[in-house]
């Protein structure tokens, strides 16, 4: 028998027992479908978040702190001058960086630039004498670019005050269209030091897309962004106006990542922590890896009860074909033939199990996609659940592997017969 007929046999004979053999594909068809769409969910969300990294382009800057000497301790932490509050969680603190650290950070070897991070809080954004809305901005980061709907990013080097508005702000602003938005003026305000209410114009440059960075709000140029600081900080003590939660560094990045953690070791040598944006992201990817590897646990729990199910179906089927597989080793098959038959029907019931189960996922996932896309616009180019055609063909190769080696021990004890004895069978 030549390998093509042994091959068209195996698939002829892998359904001679229908039933018993849906069964067991049923089985290989949800481990492949649960594999295959956790690993899509995985696949998604990471793409997502390295997307994210890749549009802000700031690859070569992080934002480095002042390393805490104080170790945490449970309930409210005393009073501390040189705390100073932090944009995390409500109460979050950290040690305030002052002008002496932002020269120390700038004298440590492989740090290009270094900027202190100006928190600014404005009360409104107002256009013409229209109604006023409150408004947050986000900080700039050299390299950093937003998806925009209209116009241009802004220009650090601009020497008047510019601003990228989020769209959703053009409709209540009366700024028209988004087109319509770009070159327009808004007015900001913010308290100074004294209580006292001031505001200050800049021009809209920009129109953006809800994304990552712009849902912290308005991103200024250096010069706007500097007016608002000066402002806010009229009237207040020269010590409050020079101490910083964080600042922005610069660094060459050709040397790639052994460059960076260099750098990281610098600095915590110097008593700061720096840390770049992928490492921030870093920590969310490391929990969506976690519960996909959890989920995928389950899939291969499903998978080996379809690996049993294998070797129960082609045990069955060596002891219901004993007297036939007599008749093919008389003839002269050789038990190597025989161990390729038996193996390749358990390959056979893998692919078509595994094919099935991903063709499912794949459908479930687009079923899912289009759902989920209402319950997270706020999250824009987000694809849930995306397919990376290299985890798919793992996922049938995978699951085929384990269908071969199911298959070993029913193949061998088919290929051990004796044809004589096997003839005799009944």
């Amino acid at each position: 028998m030549k390998g093509v007929d042994v091959l068209a046999t195996a698939f002829r004979n892998a359904f001679r027992s229908r039933l018993r053999t849906s069964l067991t594909v049923l089985a290989i068809f949800i481990g492949a479908f649960t594999l295959s769409l956790t690993n899509g969910l995985g696949t998604g969300i990471n793409q997502y978040i390295d997307d994210t990294v890749a549009s802000v382009g700031v690859d070569d800057v992080m934002t480095v702190t002042k390393a805490s000497e104080e170790e945490p301790t449970e309930g409210p932490a005393e009073y501390d001058p040189n705390q100073i509050a932090t944009d995390g969680a409500p109460g979050a603190t950290a040690t305030a960086l002052t002008d002496d650290d932002i020269d120390t950070i700038a004298d440590i070897d492989g740090v290009e630039s270094v900027e202190p991070s100006k928190s600014v809080l404005v009360d409104y954004v107002r256009h013409d004498d229209g109604t006023r809305y409150q408004l947050s901005v986000a900080e700039l980061v050299p390299g950093m670019r937003m998806e925009l709907v209209a116009g241009e990013q802004v220009d650090l080097d601009a020497t008047d005050p510019e601003l990228v508005l989020p769209e959703s702000y053009v409709e209540p602003l009366d700024l028209g269209s988004a087109a319509d938005a770009v070159g327009q003026t808004v007015a900001l305000a913010v308290t100074d030091a004294t209580g006292e209410q001031v505001t200050t114009e800049a021009t809209v440059v920009g129109v953006a897309e809800p994304g990552v960075i712009t849902m912290g709000g308005a991103v200024p140029n250096d010069v706007l962004a500097e007016e608002l600081y000066d402002l806010q900080t009229t009237g207040a003590p020269e010590a409050e106006t020079t101490r910083y939660a964080e600042a922005s560094v610069s660094f060459d990045t050709t040397g790639g990542a052994a460059q960076t953690e260099a750098l990281q070791d610098r600095l915590a040598d110097a008593g700061f922590t720096g840390s770049t944006l992928e490492d921030q992201l870093g920590t969310i990817t490391a929990v969506i890896d976690g519960i996909v590897l959890v989920l995928n646990g389950f899939a291969v729990i499903a998978l080996v009860a379809a690996g049993i199910g294998i070797v129960n179906t082609l045990f069955m089927a060596v002891q219901e074909r004993t007297r036939e597989v007599g008749l093919m080793k008389a003839m002269g098959l050789s038990s190597g033939r025989v161990f390729s038959l038996f193996s390749i029907e358990a390959v056979v019931i893998g692919l078509v199990g595994s094919a099935l189960g991903v063709l499912g996922a794949v459908g479930a996932g687009q079923l899912v996609n289009s759902v989920s896309g209402d319950l997270l616009a706020d999250l824009p180019g987000l694809t849930l659940i995306a397919f990376d055609p290299v985890s798919i063909a793992t996922v049938v190769l995978g699951v085929m592997a384990i269908a071969l080696l199911a298959g070993t021990l029913p193949a061998l004890r088919a290929a051990r017969q004796d044809p004589i004895s096997s003839l005799r069978y009944e």
